[in-house]
């Protein structure tokens, strides 16, 4: 499959590139200091420079891709709306470019509590999160009043480490069993798998090692 990557210098972005070039996609990696930044060496990487606020650059970058990851990322207070507005541009220039399928990252926040409430509505929800909450809220709106087949990934407090192949997944709730804690490599894992396995088409998804 040919993919684009949005994010791809981050933590959960550089694991994308790595592991879907060695699952044998080819890969578009998009960001705006991509060239700063140690890529991996590969016949089947294709290094853009772009910004989230320009169509044109994203709307070429996106043309002629099977699928879409999204590890857009950003700062916690309320001033940065890369994340909304950049789905915002991502969803509205992959639906120019007839281009479907998009997985992308958000937070445990936006997922449903036990009584179908916001975990991040919920009093004991960490205040210090809840601007970047209402920021994947938005951008998984953006995804859900699209005709687009997504999935938006709802993880906790993300791990620098590896894969280890081990972690659970729930439909729009946390998982059972829950550490509250993923690997990078797992949740870039877990979303390259999703591209295909379509299990969780039109859903959040919880997701814990």
């Amino acid at each position: 499959m040919k993919i684009i990557i949005f994010g791809a210098t981050g933590m959960v972005g550089k694991q994308l590139v790595k592991q879907a070039l060695y699952m044998g996609h080819q890969v578009k990696a998009y960001g705006r200091n991509i060239f700063t930044e140690n890529m991996p060496e590969s016949k089947d990487i294709e290094i853009v420079q772009g910004t989230l606020f320009n169509d044109k650059q994203v709307h070429s970058a996106i043309k002629g891709c099977d699928a879409v990851l999204s590890a857009i990322g950003g700062g916690i207070d309320s001033t940065d709306v890369t994340r909304s507005l950049g789905m915002k541009t991502i969803v509205e220039q992959m639906l120019k470019a007839k281009v479907q399928r998009i997985v992308g990252v958000g937070g445990m926040g936006i997922l449903n509590t036990a009584d179908d409430t916001l975990i991040m509505d919920t009093p004991e929800f960490p205040p210090e999160y809840i601007q970047v909450s209402l920021e994947h809220f938005k951008a998984y709106n953006f995804l859900k009043d699209s005709t687009l087949s997504w999935t938006f990934v709802c993880p906790p407090d993300i791990k620098d480490a590896g894969v280890t192949g081990i972690y659970t997944t729930n439909a729009d709730y946390p998982p059972i069993k829950n550490k509250f804690r993923i690997n990078s490599g797992d949740l870039a894992m877990f979303m390259l798998k999703e591209i295909t396995a379509n299990e969780f088409l039109q859903n959040r998804v919880g997701i814990s090692n």
